[in-house]
């Protein structure tokens, strides 16, 4: 009967630490999703032209000032990095984490950065810091890449609510002086797609989701916020018309603590101009 016992507590033992080494696997060890997208309207000069986007850090470290996590994108080579809102966490604060990943990213490429909600209130101080650094803030404005004598546009708007998102993306569109460029959308809610693709973005990277939180085979997420249960934008590439949007599952949590079959995602995208 001892000898019993004593297996079971064993077993038990192992289970336990198995469990733990999972949890802690799927909170903490980066994943890189590669995702190509194709396009005529893309310049021959962009075909091969890799972008890494980041997205909802909420204030956790990879690493001592975010070394694994930069290390790991330097990795991809990118020619941009774009950041998809909530690079800070209001309910915990702490924003050493973020400024110590921009720092760490802007020695690596040009960085696009948007706000998410939890950047909400008072940006102007940590805007001008994150300029100060090197950062490009876009705040319902647009910019043009270049590359080989070619161009495509990027335009960026603050975490928009339903109503104001048409009226964000039209301010952000007013300083683009070829409206037929192929141009790329930086927001952060995922759940107003079709508002993006009506405006005719061609790409657009989002974030917010956190994946679903827990991810199921067949299923997907469970929950997002602005979706609710069994959302229909969590992760990944979506075509609406011609505009793509991709999903970044994000790199930290806010109030649900823990990821289950959704490791912290870093998104590549390669660009290739369509025959």
């Amino acid at each position: 009967m001892k000898r019993r016992n004593s297996k079971r507590l064993i077993l038990l033992f192992l289970f336990l630490v198995l469990l733990g080494l999972f949890f802690y696997i799927q909170n903490n060890v980066l994943t890189v999703t590669a995702l190509q997208v194709q396009s005529e309207k893309i310049p021959a000069s962009f075909s091969g032209y890799r972008i890494v986007q980041l997205s909802d850090l909420h204030s956790k470290s990879f690493g001592e000032h975010q070394q694994v996590l930069a290390e790991k994108v330097k990795r991809e080579k990118p020619d941009i990095i774009v950041y998809t809102g909530d690079l800070i966490d209001l309910r915990r604060g702490g924003e050493a984490a973020g400024y110590d990943l921009m720092k760490k990213m802007v020695n690596i490429a040009p960085v696009y950065f948007v706000t998410g909600n939890h950047e909400e209130g008072d940006f102007a101080a940590k805007k001008d810091r994150l300029q100060k650094m090197g950062v490009h803030v876009l705040r319902n404005e647009s910019t043009v890449i270049q590359r080989g004598g070619e161009a495509i546009n990027l335009v960026g708007i603050d975490d928009p609510t339903r109503m104001e998102t048409g009226e964000a993306i039209q301010q952000a569109q007013q300083s683009i002086k070829q409206r037929d460029q192929y141009t790329v959308l930086l927001s952060h809610r995922p759940e107003l797609f079709s508002f993006y693709a009506g405006t005719q973005m061609d790409l657009i990277f989002t974030g917010h989701a956190h994946g679903g939180q827990v991810r199921l085979p067949f299923v997907g997420g469970l929950f997002a916020p602005g979706q609710g249960f069994f959302p229909s934008y969590t992760a990944g590439a979506h075509m609406l018309g011609s505009s793509t949007m991709v999903v970044n599952r994000g790199l930290g949590n806010s109030l649900a603590p823990q990821r289950i079959f959704n490791r912290p995602e870093i998104v590549v995208v390669t660009l290739k101009q369509a025959k």
